[in-house]
């Protein structure tokens, strides 16, 4: 029943990873650029839920739609200021900013909070099932991650919103002749990845019970790997990147040794880029030179 027990935990902490690593794969697809700031939205999506929930008083459902919010707008603004007039230049330009952009969040957020913050505990309590207690968190993580998942795939897939993104990530210039707003469609990328993002830190608080300025360069760097394993660029990709990135590191801990968890996933990154370098379900591209 432990092994049971191991594989929810396991599918818990990789629909995070697969949420998050919604948010990379969707601005990679779009306008090829790897936002390592986005890591840091998490975070800061994080803090929001806190500021909402204790501060204000807000229920803590609410207090994660209002994080969403603030954080869809935040990530608006990055791209308008960072990202936005360097669309045009070479693309180590934008990734030097995109580091920068992280560096200079995580450290405007340790000179305000510096020590680590508890995370309201809302989701405490288990049931049985099969003869093991499955934790509320667990559950609710699993359900809420998935469905949004789902949600945003139905989106990009009907709606014209999400045409529009399909078709500026094929091609910008023909989509631009075709009376598509690039600009919008991709500030509505980053609107959504941020949002997706702030969820991310509401559900990394209840499991982990304490965030602190750090925590998105961690695990936004292990949502990054889980996306490129699952073929970055790809929506089904990062959420098989996810879930595999979430049962190697739990099965790691659990049965190997805590301190072999990241070498591990280092090695499975490593194997399945050295067989398939475009990740699992990414494509060859050839670029011209």
């Amino acid at each position: 029943m432990d092994f049971f027990n191991q594989l929810i935990n396991g599918i818990s902490i990789g629909s995070v990873y697969a949420l998050v690593a919604l948010g990379y794969t969707m601005v990679y697809g779009i306008v090829k650029l790897i936002n390592f700031a986005h890591g840091d939205i998490i975070m800061i999506g994080s803090y929001f839920i806190l500021i909402f929930s204790k501060s204000i008083g807000m229920p803590f459902w609410l207090a994660v739609i209002a994080s969403m919010i603030f954080c869809a707008i935040f990530g608006v603004l990055i791209e308008k200021i960072a990202y936005k007039p360097l669309r045009k230049a070479p693309r180590i330009s934008a990734l030097i900013t995109a580091i920068g952009v992280s560096i200079f969040l995580q450290n405007v957020v340790t000179l305000i909070k510096p020590d680590p913050v508890p995370f309201s505990n809302t989701l405490a309590g288990s049931f049985r099932i099969l003869g093991t207690d499955i934790g509320y968190v667990n559950i609710v993580t699993i359900v809420v991650s998935f469905g949004l998942m789902i949600i945003l795939t139905l989106f990009v897939k009907y709606t014209k919103a999400g045409k529009a993104m399909r078709a500026v990530s094929e091609d910008e210039g023909a989509s631009t002749l075709m009376g598509i707003n690039v600009n919008n469609t991709i500030a509505l990328t980053f609107a959504i990845g941020s949002a997706l993002a702030a969820v991310g830190g509401g559900l990394y608080g209840v499991s982990y019970k304490l965030i602190e300025p750090t925590i998105g360069s961690v695990f936004g760097l292990k949502a990054f790997i889980a996306a490129v394993i699952g073929g970055i660029g790809t929506i089904p990709g990062a959420v098989i990147g996810g879930l595999i990135m979430g049962l190697v590191e739990t099965f790691t801990k659990a049965y190997i040794s805590t301190n072999l968890t990241d070498v591990i996933v280092f090695a499975v990154l490593i194997i399945i880029l050295l067989f398939k370098p475009s990740g699992l379900l990414g494509k060859n591209v050839r670029e011209k030179v």
